[in-house]
């Protein structure tokens, strides 16, 4: 090869490098093999930070009726060893609470002693705590490393969006995010087909193995040629989830008092009642729900009523502000140590669903009052909390457009 091949082989190489460079992320493979240290090939055949080679590993599941000082004796753990076990990893794991089908793991040394080393209990899927018996107990707890990817899904409504994102592949518990998302703007309980949705979201795995998901990032949810959009930030130390103008998606009230229902009757000024055959107002939204179904407050504010009232059944009344009251009847049980008087929080529990009162089957009537009068509550408007500071709308922006672009 003359001078001249030479030369226009480093010039070609030259400029195709510079094209990988714009178009692709390069990762640094230029290290060899034969310059890994070797502190680094041992971390390469630990697990659980444990050197793999000096020992024979077992993994395991507890089984119905098994104790921890079962499976410690099992594994050659003498009995005041199994005391100080229980002592060392008090403050983290209480072995009374152990589960059939837990997994765990024991590490037992290659040698003539086949004497047991550690003891790995996995409390989840991503904690677990480590027992270490090779000289006095050592109990320490750790988690797997964690690795999220971010992805996308999309769909049409056609019955619910439970049943949408399961037929598309996806993680129906998304359903779940979008209802607390955006349960102060959409009545989930009113969805009609065509609806849809895109999400942006990220999902959690340890090594290939799902376990479960992790936050949405933003979406868009299209309810009545509506289009809502929701992009998460980070205000003020606090995560929330705001729309394209910068408002934030919570408000004063939730939408509705409970997840999982369906809407058996509106507000109305005649309805025929079920049980009297008289018509008469009802100035309620009532949920059909199971029993025990659990009922949340709309808002922050004080309990003012707990007790049967009536044909109410079993009722709670809870003061918002100088303005708005709201109602909830036929429950079966009130939330433990509720009592008039206690401030609730928004989105807390404060009874379950039931049939108490004059009522043909489980369900909540929930009602609504403005300065004691009673109203709609499927057409209540409640104002939104803090907006977008004017000092963080560059940023925000910044983050609209990062997630439109995907969105789009």
């Amino acid at each position: 090869m003359n001078k001249t091949h030479i030369l226009l082989a480093i010039v070609l190489t030259i400029i195709i490098s510079s094209c990988n460079t714009n178009n692709t992320i390069n990762i640094d493979t230029s290290t060899s093999k034969d310059s890994i240290s070797s502190s680094e090939k041992e971390i390469a055949k630990t697990k659980f930070g444990i050197l793999v080679n000096d020992y024979t590993i077992n993994k395991a599941s507890v089984k119905k009726n098994e104790f921890f000082s079962n499976i410690l004796q099992n594994n050659g753990i003498s009995y005041p060893r199994v005391i100080e076990a229980v002592e060392a990893s008090k403050d983290i794991f209480d072995v009374k609470y152990m589960r059939t089908g837990d997994t765990y793991y024991t590490f037992r040394k290659k040698d003539t002693t086949n004497k047991t080393d550690y003891i790995i209990y996995h409390l989840n899927k991503t904690n677990y705590v480590k027992f270490d018996f090779r000289d006095s107990i050592i109990a320490t707890e750790h988690q797997l490393p964690i690795r999220i990817d971010t992805n996308m899904a999309e769909g049409i409504i056609e019955s619910s969006p439970w049943v949408s994102l399961k037929n598309g592949g996806y993680d129906p518990m998304l359903s779940m995010e979008l209802s607390d998302i955006y349960a102060w703007t959409i009545d989930f309980y009113g969805l009609q087909k065509g609806d849809s949705y895109k999400i942006i979201y990220e999902t959690k795995f340890i090594d290939s193995t799902y376990i479960g998901l992790g936050k949405v990032l933003a979406c868009q949810f299209v309810h009545f040629d509506h289009n809502y959009k929701a992009y998460i930030f980070v205000q003020d130390s606090l995560e929330d989830y705001f729309d394209e103008e910068g408002g934030s998606l919570r408000r004063a009230f939730l939408k509705a008092p409970l997840r999982y229902s369906r809407i058996s009757s509106r507000y109305s000024h005649s309805r025929m009642h079920p049980i009297l055959k008289i018509r008469r107002p009802h100035h309620g939204v009532d949920y059909a729900a199971p029993t025990g179904t659990p009922v949340h407050t709309i808002g922050d504010g004080k309990v003012t009523y707990v007790g049967r009232k009536g044909g109410y059944g079993k009722y709670i009344k809870i003061k918002h502000n100088g303005t708005y009251t709201t109602g909830y009847a036929h429950l079966s049980r009130y939330a433990k140590g509720l009592k008039v008087g206690a401030f609730v929080k928004q989105g807390e529990t404060i009874g379950y669903v039931g049939s108490t009162g004059r009522s043909t089957g489980p369900h909540l009537d929930f009602r609504v009052y403005k300065s004691g009068t009673p109203i709609d509550p499927l057409k209540m408007k409640s104002p939104p909390a803090i907006p977008i500071k004017d000092s963080m709308k560059t940023e925000f922006e910044n983050t609209i457009n990062k997630y439109d672009k995907l969105l789009k």
